[in-house]
């Protein structure tokens, strides 16, 4: 059997709150380039992925088509599209879209969603994860947590320290049979009001799955590396990783 078409859903519709940036996270310089660019950059080069579709927010679409996917020469990116008021409503916009903006449709292949904020994408990553798709329908990126976690009782006491053998920092790429995704997402668009009543929250698109379907997410070990940017702290950190070589922008 040939391999399946394979879509990246890269998420650059966040804002720079915490970043305390006016300029959004997205197109914040990493290195000389916006930091959106290296995940774009990972799906661009990849041998897996076949084409991506690029969320950002809808009065960033002219700038990210013009200052981004045209001036870096990003082939693979189909579409950019205007992204929700939450991330799962970003998503749900990008799977709705399928079947009208892939200039080959990908009915029975796999989605990677990606967070774009998470810029040491490598291809080792993307082709464990497509190797665990493939066998369990449903798999995340991820890595075992370091530190000790304790959870905390409702006046900030510890109450309950998880073993941590058992415990994993969730990372992205997210990926799904895309019938599946698709099904959970629907599923979690139907029951949106009823959620929200029930102070049901989903923080990630496994999250959805588990929520929604009867499938198991198989955790993949991906690399510590794979962070995300999400204060300047981060920032830093990344930009020592691109000093360090193990990055290089040019390939």
């Amino acid at each position: 059997m040939g391999r399946k078409r394979c879509t990246a859903i890269i998420l650059a519709a966040g804002s720079g709150s915490r970043m305390n940036s006016r300029v959004a996270k997205q197109f914040m310089e990493l290195g000389g380039k916006p930091l959106i660019w290296y995940a774009l950059r990972a799906v661009e080069e990849s041998r897996l992925i076949d084409d991506c579709i690029l969320v950002t927010g809808e009065g960033d679409i002219p700038y990210m088509c013009r200052e981004v996917v045209e001036k870096y020469g990003f082939h693979k990116v189909d579409a950019v599209i205007a992204g929700g008021t939450e991330r799962y409503f970003s998503v749900a916009n990008a799977l709705g879209s399928m079947e009208t903006v892939l200039r080959i449709p990908n009915h029975d292949g796999y989605v990677f969603i990606h967070d774009g904020a998470r810029p040491f994408l490598t291809e080792n990553i993307l082709r464990h994860t497509y190797e665990a798709v493939r066998q369990y329908h449903a798999c995340v990126a991820a890595v075992p947590v370091k530190d000790t976690i304790k959870i905390a009782d409702g006046e900030g006491f510890a109450a309950v320290t998880p073993d941590r053998n058992l415990l994993w920092s969730i990372q992205t790429p997210q990926v799904f049979d895309t019938a599946l995704v698709r099904e959970a997402y629907g599923k979690l668009l139907e029951a949106w009001e009823k959620m929200q009543g029930r102070g049901i929250r989903v923080t990630d698109d496994a999250g959805v799955v588990e929520l929604y379907t009867d499938t198991k997410v198989k955790l993949v070990r991906a690399s510590y590396d794979n962070i995300k940017i999400t204060t300047p702290e981060d920032l830093v950190i990344a930009e020592g990783f691109l000093r360090s070589g193990k990055y290089g922008q040019e390939r």
